[in-house]
């Protein structure tokens, strides 16, 4: 059942990589469903609750969880501490735990301190999630996916730019317009890099056509318009697949 739970909880908080994942193989889905769930508990974490110190809270318990699963006894129960345990090695478990690191940033309002620490924020969520799937998957090569990684992981990103603002964060070191746009250019370029075929690379099936509309019209980040149409996306999905 740790399983079906799993995929539920991708389904109702990240429908696009439930998408994904549904596209890969059967074995496959075995390994994304549990570590794409616990992403979606660790991103919600930091704003489920207004107070801080309760979404460290939240955030220190993951942190622990993991911490069990790396030394390989009793670890807590949840719906997908369980089913985790069972796909993530001591090396998955250890890394993982940079993932929740990270997202300590969520919980405050404020801004990066420079490129570099957003760079870092990219690579710790986006792209070490995607690595630990990829690996679990027979991938060997971090630097090429992490590059892959972080570039989908800005298209995300610029995405949900907007609803970041709203909910009173300072999401991006510089927000004009042609700054937005240069971010998304040079994201173009590691994103059209080939990789070896893995299904952990499902997720990032929107990402270059997104970066080519951003690239071409930043204003859509600020307004929250990013996005292309249900039907593209799915047929971009099916290409892929």
């Amino acid at each position: 059942m740790s399983f079906e739970a799993c995929a539920g909880i991708v389904e109702r908080g990240d429908p696009d990589r439930f998408l994904a994942v549904m596209a890969a193989p059967v074995a496959a889905r075995r390994i994304l469903f549990p570590i794409y769930a616990f992403n979606v508990e660790i991103a919600r974490a930091p704003w489920v609750t207004s107070e801080p110190m309760i979404a460290e809270m939240r955030l220190q318990w993951w942190r622990d969880a993991l911490e069990e699963i790396a030394l390989g006894g009793t670890v807590r129960r949840h719906e997908v501490t369980q089913t985790l345990a069972d796909v993530l090695d001591v090396d998955g478990a250890r890394a993982l735990d940079r993932l929740v690191a990270a997202r300590r940033w969520d919980v405050y309002t404020d801004a990066f301190e420079d490129a570099a620490h957003f760079d870092e924020y990219l690579d710790a969520t986006a792209g070490e999630l995607m690595w630990q799937g990829a690996r679990a998957l027979g991938a060997v090569s971090r630097e090429d996916v992490m590059r892959f990684a972080r570039a989908a992981g800005l298209a995300r990103y610029l995405k949900a730019v907007s609803a970041l603002e709203e909910k009173g964060r300072l999401p991006l070191l510089d927000g004009r317009e042609n700054a937005i746009a240069a971010l998304a250019r040079e994201a173009l370029k590691d994103i059209a890099r080939p990789v070896p075929s893995n299904p952990a690379f499902l997720e990032a099936w929107q990402a270059e056509p997104l970066l080519r509309q951003i690239a071409k019209e930043p204003w859509r980040v600020a307004q929250g318009t990013v996005g292309i149409s249900p039907f593209r996306a799915k047929w971009r999905l099916l290409r892929w697949s």
